[in-house]
């Protein structure tokens, strides 16, 4: 009956989001990893207490939510269900993606670049302090792509399969790979087996994510669908990532626009390589339409990846 819950949880989350004042279980499994890797991230053999401090963390996660869930249940049918559905709604981001993507497209709409700029240094690592317009657009854009799937689908797939328990573990992972999981020469090793963890959890969600923007949302080119598959299977690839490329190029293809390019990071310049073949430049409206392609596609992915979970699972029955 979890699918069920898998269908409030979205509805809840997008009516509702993340209550401000209210803890949120994400905090809390931050600052267990905080803990952990002060005390485990020193000395010799990081990787394999990396690999430890990984393992502890999903399974904890893992076992308190299954425990949290499966005691609800017992109580009465009801209860579990209103108890799953609040799991799985605090498990996604789409209200609270849109309201950070439009407070940096209404600073846009305002003529208020250096509000625009403030706004997107709170949703990207990049430095944003001499941005101009389309690379503040670009900026928001991708964030609103990569994330459609790391904070939406890719959980939604996880509770498809196997309910709060499912969504949280891949909140694990992913909360993680967001803490340690960096090359540098803090976490190179430390956080090996939490990013890897990360690209596996990912893999699927993130190309069928991908797959779906291209086949459900807007195309505002004219090149025919072959075409753009076809360029997004390579453009992907380009990424660095081994999974958000497939969101970035598809939302350029569909969209007409051009992501990638020179970011700067603490005054580093760096080259992400272009994806998509742009016939117009990047405005603040391609906010609104990513947003859109994000709200479009975790419903289809809902309809299409949980019909077929729930037709295999009534097919073994």
């Amino acid at each position: 009956m979890h699918i069920l819950a898998v269908f409030l949880g979205q509805l809840l989350d997008i009516i509702i989001g993340d209550p401000p004042k209210l803890p949120h279980p994400i905090r809390w499994i931050g600052n267990f990893i905080a803990f952990l890797s002060k005390k485990l991230n020193q000395g010799n053999s990081r990787t394999i207490k990396g690999a430890i401090m990984a393992f502890i963390v999903v399974g904890t996660v893992t076992v308190v939510t299954f425990s949290v869930v499966y005691l609800s249940y017992t109580i009465h049918f009801v209860v579990g269900l209103l108890i799953e559905t609040i799991l799985i709604a605090i498990g996604l981001a789409q209200k609270s993606l849109k309201e950070a993507a439009m407070v940096v497209y209404d600073a846009l709409k305002r003529g208020d670049l250096d509000e625009a700029r403030v706004k997107l240094s709170w949703i990207v690592g990049r430095d944003t302090a001499h941005l101009e317009e389309p690379e503040i657009v670009r900026g928001v854009v991708e964030t609103v792509s990569e994330n459609t799937s790391d904070g939406i689908t890719a959980p939604l797939f996880y509770a498809i399969l196997f309910g709060a328990t499912g969504l949280w573990t891949y909140k694990a992972i992913n909360t993680l790979d967001s803490m340690v999981g960096y090359k540098n020469d803090t976490y190179m090793q430390f956080g090996k087996v939490s990013a890897r963890l990360d690209d596996m959890a990912n893999f699927i969600p993130s190309r069928i994510t991908g797959l779906l923007i291209l086949l459900f949302t807007k195309n505002k080119t004219n090149r025919p669908l072959k075409e753009r598959f076809t360029n997004w299977l390579v453009d992907a690839k380009k990424h660095p990532s081994p999974n958000s490329g497939y969101l970035e190029a598809a939302t350029a293809y569909q969209l007409g626009i051009r992501l990638g390019g020179y970011n700067t990071y603490k005054g580093i310049m760096s080259f992400r390589a272009y994806m998509g073949k742009p016939t117009e430049t990047l405005q603040a409206s391609h906010i609104k339409e990513a947003i859109t392609h994000m709200f479009i596609v975790s419903w289809v992915f809902i309809l299409i990846v949980g019909g077929v979970h729930v037709a295999i699972s009534l097919a073994w029955r």
